[in-house]
């Protein structure tokens, strides 16, 4: 049975292959207040576009989403691990020896323990780690990072 794509899908289609601007979700907060800010994932394809167009090196380790018990447990086998951060900038550069970003939404976003683990294990073994609130913040440590 094939199902309709969704909203989401069709925003992240068009954020991969158009340079339309982030669209920010319709979703109400748990207050019951819009909340306006784009969701993680449209931060997350604006700034892997905007890695692509300057063409950094870079690799997203999928351990997020929704998966059924089967693929969940497969992926365990496989050695996906809960809280490694989203981006690897795998390039050395000031004393680290590549660049990991944690990007959460620009609202709402909140750090789990597994990826306090994760932020604690890289900066012991030599990497830079960056929390950034969107992908505009995400730019920034990048640009910084590579003295861009």
């Amino acid at each position: 049975m094939q199902r309709k794509p969704s909203k989401a899908y069709f925003n992240a289609y068009s954020a991969l292959y158009g340079d339309s601007p982030i669209q920010t979700s319709k979703k109400r907060s748990s207050r019951g207040k819009p909340n306006l800010s784009a969701t993680e994932d449209q931060e997350q394809i604006a700034f892997v576009n905007w890695l692509d167009r300057r063409f950094i090196p870079f690799y997203h380790v999928p351990n997020g989403g929704q998966r059924n018990l089967i693929e969940g447990a497969k992926f365990k086998r496989l050695g996906v691990r809960p809280g490694v951060p989203d981006i690897c900038i795998p390039r050395a550069r000031k004393g680290y020896h590549g660049l990991y970003i944690e990007l959460k939404r620009t609202q709402g976003g909140r750090l789990t323990p597994h990826q306090l683990h994760w932020q604690r294990i890289l900066k012991n073994e030599g990497y830079k780690w960056v929390l950034a609130l969107g992908a505009l913040e995400a730019i920034k440590a990048i640009e910084e990072y590579l003295g861009d």
